[in-house]
């Protein structure tokens, strides 16, 4: 698993290119706050219930909670699952506002 940093990411969504972002926390926490993500909170990670990213084992796959710890959990799940190119959002949402702003 990599990492990435919030200021890396949002240079990338600002170029327009092309991610796979996936937001592992619960559906209140996305509702109150996202960058995009879709929405596959950890538990249904952690029960492999991952149907919507079966696509994406062969693509990067960026990975993001509200501090980095349960989307740390999500990729080392994902990488065991056979996804090759998983990065893990160094310090998740509370760094993305801290330095991103909303």
């Amino acid at each position: 698993m990599e990492n990435i940093s919030v200021t890396e990411l949002k240079k990338r969504i600002d170029s327009g290119e092309d991610l796979n972002i996936v937001d592992v926390r619960e559906p209140h926490e996305h509702a109150e706050f996202n960058i995009g993500g879709i929405l596959v909170p950890l538990g249904e990670i952690r029960a492999m219930q991952v149907d919507e990213l079966e696509d994406l084992k062969d693509q990067e796959v960026i990975v993001y909670c509200r501090s980095g710890g349960r989307s740390g959990q999500a990729a080392m799940i994902l990488e065991t699952m056979g996804f090759q190119n998983v990065k893990n959002l160094t310090g998740g949402m509370l760094a993305w506002q801290e330095q991103i702003g909303r």
